[in-house]
């Protein structure tokens, strides 16, 4: 049996609305990833957390309150803390091409903003699991 690419879908800060982060986290579902959802107001260090206990390949963030220039940042530096530097930071929101630009530069994988299609992150994320994961499970 083929393993399960898992992702945990979380919502960071103080960002009170998940309807998105749910819909994106049944979308990944339906599309055969195994979903981890971590509710609401996770701070960074409790999504790394989650994503330590869970063992996931992906960290999907969706962020739609304006912290992206904090959060993301944040993240990539526990994740160095931690050694997961096998684990794909992905997410998406309301994000200014720019802002995108500059936190992928920091080591972010993609980054979706508004308008994206889910289709195209369901790839991605396939693509990316393809070429740095399956060959070591």
């Amino acid at each position: 049996m083929e393993k399960k690419i898992r992702v945990l879908v979380a919502k960071a800060g103080l960002d009170g609305h998940d309807r998105g982060a749910k819909v994106v986290a049944s979308f990944f579902r339906d599309a055969g990833f195994e979903v981890i959802y971590s509710g609401l107001r996770q701070t960074p260090q409790m999504i790394i957390d989650t994503a330590m206990q869970e063992d996931v390949d992906v960290i999907a963030i969706s962020i739609l309150s304006g912290a992206h220039m904090t959060v993301f940042p944040k993240l990539l530096k526990l994740m160095k803390e931690n050694g997961m530097d096998d684990v794909l930071l992905t997410g998406g929101g309301i994000m200014s091409d720019e802002d995108i630009k500059k936190l992928e530069e920091m080591g972010t994988g993609r980054l979706f903003g508004p308008g994206s299609s889910l289709n195209e992150a369901v790839k991605y994320i396939r693509d990316w699991y393809e070429k740095n994961k399956s060959a070591k499970d």
